[in-house]
C-alpha cells in the first residue's frame, strides 16, 4: 500500500480514539489518520491491547503512535502493532508532558539523538511496516534551524523516510502540554528549511494549521500538513480534503447523514460496552457554526447524563 501523509489528522490523547477515527472515515477517506499515543509500558505490562483496535475495514490508512524510550520494549511492542494491521508506526518524540517526561521518553529524547535513532533502528528490526518520527522543532531554549537540523542528522538511516514536525519548541518546564500548543510561537520556516537541508526525507508540518486553505500554503513548501485541534473541534472542515488535497472525488455526504451513521454505530457501541460518555464526546462540533448548535451540545450532553441515546436519536438529528 502507497502511503501519503499529504493530510494528517494528529494522533490526540483523550480524542483520537477508535470512535473519533470511525467519524472522521465518514467524511474522508484519503486523511492519514492516527491513534492516541499509547506506551509501551501500557500495551507490555498494562494488558491495553483494546486499545489498539482499530476498525480494519475502513480505518486505513491509520498509524498507531508509540511511546516509549527503551529500544528493546519499543521491538516488542512494534511487532505486536504490526501484527493487527497497522500501516504505519510513529514514534512520539514530541509530547511535552510531565507525566511523559517521567517515563523518559516523548519531547526530552530529542535531548539523546543517539538514544531516538536506537529506538528506530529497533522498531525496523521488528517490521517492515514505516517507522516515523513526530518531534518538535526543538527543546527549552533550542529552536534554531541548527538544533532541528542536526537532530535529524544524527537519527536518520536509509529505512526512515517521513519526519512530522510540530514547528513549536518544546518547553520542558513551566507549562502544561495545552500551553505548549499555545505559548511558544511557531517557526514554520524552520520546517521548510528542514525540507530544504533533507529533500529525500518526506516532511510533514503540524502546528497551528486551522483548514485547508492554510494546509495547501504549506504543501507548496513540504509533503504533507498534519492538523490536530481544529478538525477535531470542527471535523466537517475536512470535508472537502480528498478532492482539495488529494485530486479524487469526496464523499459528499452531508451533516445529517453523517450524524444518523455515526448515531447508528454509537448504539451498536453502546451494546458491545462502550459508554455513550466515550463515543458521544466526538461530536459536539459536527455542526459548529450553525444556528442550532448551543441545543445541539446541550442535548448531547444530556443523552450521556441519561443514557438515552434512543429516546434522543431524532432530535439530534433534527438540529442538524
Amino acid at each position: 500500500m502507497s502511503l501519503s501523509h499529504k493530510f494528517c489528522i494528529a494522533p490526540m490523547m483523550q480524542c483520537t480514539d477508535i470512535h473519533d477515527r470511525f467519524l472522521f472515515r465518514l467524511i474522508t477517506k484519503k486523511a492519514f489518520l492516527y491513534t492516541e499515543m499509547v506506551t509501551t509500558g501500557a500495551i507490555i505490562h498494562g494488558g491495553c491491547l483494546e486499545q489498539l483496535n482499530f476498525n480494519k475495514d475502513i480505518e486505513h490508512p491509520v498509524g498507531v503512535q508509540l511511546g516509549g524510550s527503551d529500544p528493546e520494549e519499543l521491538r516488542e511492542c512494534s511487532k505486536i502493532c504490526s501484527s493487527l494491521g497497522y500501516d504505519e508506526i510513529n514514534l512520539n518524540v514530541g509530547c511535552p508532558s510531565e507525566r511523559v517526561q517521567k517515563g523518559s521518553f516523548g519531547a526530552c529524547l530529542m535531548q539523546d539523538p543517539i538514544l531516538v535513532k536506537d529506538c528506530i533502528e529497533a522498531m525496523q528490526d521488528a517490521t517492515s511496516i514505516p517507522i516515523t518520527v513526530k518531534c518538535r522543532i526543538g527543546v527549552n531554549d533550542r529552536d534554531d534551524v541548527n538544533f532541528l537540523n542536526d537532530f535529524i542528522s544524527r537519527i536518520i538511516n536509509p529505512n526512515l523516510k517521513t519526519i512530522i514536525v510540530h514547528a513549536r519548541v518544546a518547553i520542558l518546564k513551566g507549562l502544561t502540554p495545552r500551553q505548549n500548543r499555545q505559548i511558544p510561537p511557531l517557526k514554520y520556516q524552520n520546517v521548510y528549511q528542514l525540507k530544504k537541508e533533507f529533500p529525500q526525507l518526506e516532511i510533514v508540518i503540524n502546528g497551528g494549521i486551522k483548514d485547508v486553505d492554510e494546509s495547501m500554503q504549506h504543501l507548496k513548501k513540504v509533503d504533507g500538513v498534519m492538523l490536530g485541534r481544529s478538525p477535531y473541534d470542527n471535523p466537517m472542515i475536512v470535508s472537502n480534503v480528498d478532492s482539495a488535497i488529494f485530486g479524487e472525488q469526496d464523499l459528499g455526504t452531508d451533516r445529517k447523514t453523517i450524524l444518523k451513521k455515526y448515531l447508528e454505530y454509537c448504539l451498536l457501541q453502546t451494546n458491545l460496552g462502550h459508554p455513550l460518555s466515550r463515543t458521544l464526546k466526538h461530536i459536539f462540533g459536527l455542526n459548529r457554526g450553525l444556528k442550532n448548535a448551543k441545543a445541539y451540545r446541550t442535548l448531547i450532553l444530556e443523552t450521556m447524563q441519561k443514557n438515552n441515546l434512543e429516546a434522543t436519536q431524532e432530535d439530534l438529528l433534527s438540529l442538524v
